[in-house]
């Protein structure tokens, strides 16, 4: 069984409109959004000015936004020297990604390994420090904070971490490790109370209540992650940065843990940040999805629009490679090949940061000018020169020919 059979079982294949029929949605798209007088201009985008939530239209009322995240930048100095440390230059992990998270929504990313996908998520809950930009949670700028407030404010936010194993103390019980959070913050009620209240968290996640006296190395993987789970929902976050939360399990339990996400999320109206290679998960369960490519996001939009309509190439490149339920359609379906390797973040290149790689790459502005995100259709961001032209068919690829897989 394919996780497409578990994840989107019966889901037909989106008809893509034809070239014309879709040049035409694109650009009277693209003119009614440049005509809004609320949005930004490019020289405030370029700038920095103007605030993530500004920038989605996804995202227009401002009371709904839980967190946003304005030109984050996160950058690891390379240091060289025997007796004095010299900084010689800097890896650029995030280098100023911009969005915004409704409350009670999922915001999948995706993107390929290296493209600083968990450090952004990292750099949201300050465990990186960032190097610059804002992160705004429920009004409070995070990245300003320190000390007890930013201690109190980090109750709030919490993360699933990739290796359920590595990321739990063999040396403590389940009871252990789900109280230490607790009574770091104050939330231990009594003892008969506070076990009353880790049962009940067990039995939430799909645990009994016998697994309090056990340690991590007693379960199985998928287990493990549920008491991840569980101890990030221990302190009553609103918000949890699930980091590859399933790209450890079998595809069956990946369902499970998956399935449990969202019945919490229901629940108690958590806001979820799912950071995933995995295509079809991202798809299951995302409202919202950021694409990103060496430290920086290239497109944005709702879901469905990312699967049905990818604007990016390197979006419609990853689209490519998902795996269709149809031999006829995969075996006829154009496939986009990229060549070359993931260029380096210690040495990213200039202008846009996937022209090295891109099909569709242009004498002019792809290798000089880095592309801002700009909004072609409602809530849809793209950050490429020639987005409109591409996903109209006027301009065809020049590097590699597409490939019929």
């Amino acid at each position: 069984m394919t996780q497409d059979d578990l994840f989107a079982a019966g889901e037909p294949e989106q008809p893509r409109p034809e070239p014309a029929e879709l040049t035409e949605r694109i650009e009277q798209l693209h003119v009614e959004g440049l005509a809004e007088t609320d949005a930004p201009t490019e020289d405030e985008v370029a700038g920095g000015r103007a605030s993530a939530a500004a920038l989605s239209a996804a995202t227009a009322d401002a009371a709904d936004v839980l967190l946003e995240v304005n030109d984050l930048k996160v950058h690891f100095p390379i240091k060289r020297g025997v007796v004095f440390d010299k900084t010689v230059g800097y890896v650029y992990a995030v280098d100023g990604v911009s969005l915004a998270v409704r409350r009670g929504e999922t915001y999948g990313l995706v993107g390929e390994s290296g493209c600083g996908k968990s450090t952004l998520g990292r750099g949201i809950l300050r465990l990186e420090e960032p190097t610059a930009g804002q992160v705004i949670f429920d009004g409070v700028d995070v990245a300003g904070l320190a000390g007890e407030e930013l201690r109190r404010t980090r109750r709030r936010m919490q993360m699933v971490f990739q290796d359920p194993l590595g990321s739990l103390d063999p040396r403590q019980s389940v009871e252990s490790l789900l109280l230490e959070g607790m009574k770091a913050h104050g939330l231990t009620k009594g003892k008969i109370e506070t076990n009353r209240e880790l049962r009940e968290l067990l039995s939430s996640v799909g645990l009994p209540a016998t697994a309090l006296r056990k340690y991590p190395h007693e379960f199985s993987g998928g287990q493990r992650q549920r008491i991840g789970i569980a101890r990030a929902l221990t302190v009553g976050p609103e918000l949890i940065v699930a980091d590859e939360p399933v790209s450890a399990l079998d595809v069956s339990v990946q369902a499970q843990v998956i399935n449990l996400m969202e019945d919490l999320q229901q629940e108690r109206g958590l806001t979820y940040i799912v950071i995933a290679h995995d295509l079809a998960v991202v798809r299951h369960i995302s409202d919202r999805v950021g694409v990103m490519y060496l430290g920086a996001l290239v497109e944005e939009a709702p879901s469905a629009d990312v699967y049905a309509e990818p604007l990016h190439p390197y979006t419609r490149a990853l689209m490519s490679a998902v795996p269709v339920p149809d031999p006829v359609l995969e075996d006829t379906r154009e496939r986009i090949i990229l060549t070359g390797d993931l260029p380096s973040p210690a040495n990213p290149p200039t202008g846009c940061r996937f022209h090295t790689r891109c099909p569709w790459r242009q004498e002019t502005r792809c290798d000089t000018e880095r592309p801002v995100l700009t909004e072609l259709k409602p809530g849809h961001r793209v950050a490429c020169h020639y987005a409109t032209e591409i996903g109209s068919g006027r301009l065809k690829p020049n590097a590699e020919p597409l490939q019929l897989v």
